[in-house]
C-alpha cells in the first residue's frame, strides 16, 4: 500500500487542529486590498474561524498526517 499525500492546498488553508479535534482556518479576504476595508471588517477578519464538520470529514480524508 502506498503512502498517503497530503494535500498542499489544504494544507496552505488550515492553521492548526485543537486538542478537541476541532480545525483552524482563516477568513478569506484578508491578505491584501485592506485599505478600503472598514476598521470593524478587519478585526472581524483577523479571528480564526472554525471549520464545518461538513468539510471537517472532507478535510481529514485528503490530510493523513494531521
Amino acid at each position: 500500500m502506498p503512502k498517503l499525500k497530503t494535500h498542499r492546498g489544504y494544507k496552505k488553508r488550515i492553521k492548526k487542529v485543537t486538542k478537541n479535534g476541532k480545525i483552524i482556518r482563516k477568513h478569506c479576504g484578508e491578505s491584501h486590498f485592506m485599505s478600503k476595508r472598514s476598521s470593524s471588517r478587519k478585526r472581524r477578519l483577523a479571528v480564526a474561524k472554525t471549520v464545518d464538520t461538513v468539510d471537517k470529514k472532507r478535510i481529514l480524508r485528503v490530510m493523513p498526517k494531521i
